[in-house]
């Protein structure tokens, strides 16, 4: 990635994360993408100078559920869009006493038991395989880390998120054998969003807000509903506060190139021979993977 390259800030999370204080000039727009409809239309905005693109993971009102999201649709648009650095917020169950409900953690490591899901950009016609060994971006978590400390959010660096398929919750026998993997927070949504943000070259960082234990633990069924809807309520108000804070930063502080890599993740990754190569599948891959085709 050159110095020509303008940071645009991604944000995918539920739909009040983008009501920030300060956000200017916006507008929604659809934005067209040849794996189909995207959650919503996307929301441009500016803060402090920077541009920031919003989508709502599920669709304002929440139309969608964790399966029927169309994953690939929504990198795609993001990748459209311009968008460079790509920060994911959502909802987690934890695994850990000491993650307790408000603590943000900030990931770096997924386990995928998602099923039902396109997981690829990159399939007949058109083959590649990318490492997501270290699936997110270290620099966007540095940034995310600070900004959060100054906030005074409770926030823990590192950690495994479990995707599930959903939309059920866990039952106990898998809560406890997720605990035994060593898993930090259980999740919906974020496999295959972390793959295929890889893929596009986007470097992706995930903020997973606790909102609850899993039911492995003791007190989970004793928790009021008034005590869950008190911590998404904390919890999306310290990420609008932290989506303003970072952005900035994160804007401001990009190097031409990402050091871990991200912005060439299909460097060496295309497998099928340019003369194999499917047109029409090298064609919709214009945004993800036009630098390398």
């Amino acid at each position: 990635m050159n110095d020509a390259v303008k940071p645009v800030i991604g944000i995918l999370g539920g739909s009040g994360v983008y009501e920030i204080d300060g956000l200017t000039n916006t507008r929604w727009q659809a934005i067209e993408s040849p794996f189909g409809n995207p959650s919503d239309e996307l929301l441009f905005g500016e803060l402090d100078g920077v541009q920031l693109v919003f989508l709502p993971r599920h669709g304002r009102g929440h139309k969608q559920s964790p399966s029927s999201i169309n994953y690939r649709a929504n990198i795609d648009a993001m990748k459209r869009a311009g968008v460079t650095d790509l920060v994911s917020v959502s909802a987690v169950g934890s695994f850990r006493e000491d993650l307790s409900p408000g603590t943000f953690v900030i990931i770096d490591q997924f386990i995928d038991r998602t099923f039902a899901r396109e997981k690829s950009f990159f399939t007949e016609g058109c083959v590649a395989h990318v490492s997501v060994a270290h699936p997110v971006c270290g620099r966007l978590g540095d940034h995310l880390e600070t900004a959060a400390k100054s906030l005074d959010i409770p926030v823990s660096r590192g950690g495994t998120y479990l995707a599930m398929e959903g939309p059920q919750f866990s039952s106990l026998a898998e809560s406890n054998l997720y605990r035994s993997w060593n898993c930090d927070v259980i999740g919906m949504t974020n496999m295959p969003e972390a793959k295929l943000a890889r893929e596009a070259e986007i470097c992706y960082a995930t903020v997973a807000m606790v909102t609850d234990f899993d039911c492995w633990h003791p007190d989970h069924d004793n928790v009021e509903v008034a005590d869950i809807i008190r911590v998404l309520t904390g919890n999306a108000d310290n990420a609008r506060s932290l989506v303003k804070d970072v952005a900035p930063a994160l804007a401001q502080g990009r190097p031409d190139a990402c050091p871990h890599g991200c912005d060439r993740a299909l460097e060496f990754a295309m497998i099928t021979s340019p003369e194999a190569r499917d047109p029409d599948v090298v064609k919709r891959l214009d945004a993800i993977a036009g630098r390398v085709l």
